[in-house]
């Protein structure tokens, strides 16, 4: 049988449009999906959507992390985290129920991108009761924003975005020939290299495989979408992007922008669905 694969990409901030997109597919009973696959912030908006808790991951961006206690430029400035995403992490669970249970018991598993500090390439790592938490705070670790690098299996790790900000190609090579795409840029975005890389070097002297991992992510990212745009012979994708106008950038804060973000993303999340049917009911 076709496996079917959900990739959501991450984005700290801009996570907001996949909250809406996924909010949109539990409102419709969407779970048509043999595993999912996330970085970064998409990891947490899927397992929001995998445990069936419509409206969490809305919550947790508009309120959690637009609190002083995630982003915070003073602390940043005082050599503490500038994003605090074990807090996030961890709080955001204690104040918004999160039904585990509902996802360690269905049929979809969750895989979430992380990248060595080690080596530089990508971890995938199927979530589990004894590895969530860990596995969690360590894909959304913005190198330098976090400044740990969180031990997953005994190894650190960090943004699992660095080394493969949208694992389509991964999905496709654990056999998904029917793929669903949750960006959080518009289609038709290029990334470009940052002239912040070179000036970080000195600060990673001792870990060249993560400085390599920053230098060839702009590489890494377009091929990605490369892959999107020319996907092999017998693949089918079905991209959801955000319009040219998303309002939401890694850091915003301003919860109108957010909560515009949202309401695209939902939108996006319904034509999708809609797409979808009317493809099915003419075949």
């Amino acid at each position: 049988m076709t496996q079917r694969a959900l990739v959501v990409e991450g984005g700290a901030m801009r996570g907001i449009f996949a909250a809406g997109v996924l909010d949109a597919f539990l409102e419709n009973s969407h779970h048509r999906f043999d595993f999912a696959v996330g970085v970064s912030a998409g990891s947490t908006n899927l397992i929001g959507y995998l445990a069936g808790d419509h409206g969490r991951s809305r919550r947790i961006i508009t309120d959690h992390a637009c609190r002083p206690d995630f982003i915070n430029w003073q602390r940043f400035m005082a050599g503490g985290h500038l994003c605090d995403v074990h807090w996030l992490w961890h709080q955001s669970r204690l104040e918004v129920p999160l039904s585990l249970e509902q996802h360690w018991q269905g049929k979809v598993p969750l895989w979430v991108v992380t990248t060595s500090v080690e080596d530089g390439a990508p971890r995938y790592f199927e979530t589990r009761p004894d590895n969530l938490d860990d596995v969690m705070t360590a894909s959304c670790s913005i190198p330098f924003a976090y400044r740990d690098f969180p031990t997953v299996a005994g190894h650190p790790m960090t943004d699992g975005g660095l080394a493969d900000s949208i694992p389509v190609r991964w999905a496709y090579e654990q056999g998904a020939r029917e793929i669903t795409v949750v960006l959080s840029r518009p289609q038709g975005f290029r990334k470009r290299p940052s002239a912040l890389t070179p000036l970080l070097k000195p600060w990673v002297r001792d870990m060249p495989a993560l400085y390599e991992a920053m230098a060839n992510r702009t590489d890494a990212y377009n091929q990605a979408l490369d892959f999107i745009d020319n996907p092999p012979e017998g693949c089918q994708l079905n991209v959801i992007a955000p319009p040219v106008h998303f309002p939401v950038n890694r850091l915003t804060t301003n919860v109108e922008k957010l909560e515009q973000g949202y309401q695209q993303g939902h939108w996006a999340g319904l034509q999708s669905l809609g797409a979808e049917v009317k493809q099915a009911s003419s075949c």
